[in-house]
């Protein structure tokens, strides 16, 4: 899935604003980045098509919000990058996610042991049933 840069930035602004209209991201970037409100819309509509965003038409104008969170678009990021390049066995995620890790603090080394294991016990949970 490709992002171009507008659409990063509508995405960082509704998640960090929950719901908004084409008006309300318009207004909030014509200052900052300038552009058409025709621009916002298409953008906006664009991410609601890659599924991205949802919608709900209230009143004239559509109220948008993001449909996934944060990390979930980066791991669908992460695995459509990596999926081009791993075979069925492969461990490359693996030994790339462990070569990022040189760059993490002891706070987010320790997250990534806690969601390791949650997903271990995910795992172990699904295969007893």
């Amino acid at each position: 899935m490709n992002l171009g840069d507008l659409e990063k930035l509508v995405l960082h602004y509704l998640w960090n604003h929950k719901s908004s209209d084409v008006k309300q991201v318009f207004n909030h970037f014509e200052k900052i980045r300038g552009g058409s409100l025709n621009t916002y819309q298409s953008t906006l509509d664009r991410l609601f098509k890659k599924e991205l965003l949802c919608r709900e038409k209230i009143g004239h104008a559509f109220q948008y919000s993001a449909r996934v969170e944060r990390h979930e678009l980066i791991g669908q990021l992460i695995k459509s990058i990596t999926s081009d390049f791993m075979a069925d066995d492969d461990s490359s995620l693996v030994a790339a996610f462990s070569s990022m890790s040189k760059d993490f603090n002891e706070a987010q080394l320790t997250k990534l042991e806690q969601l390791i294991e949650q997903q271990k016990l995910k795992l172990k949970l699904k295969q007893e049933q």
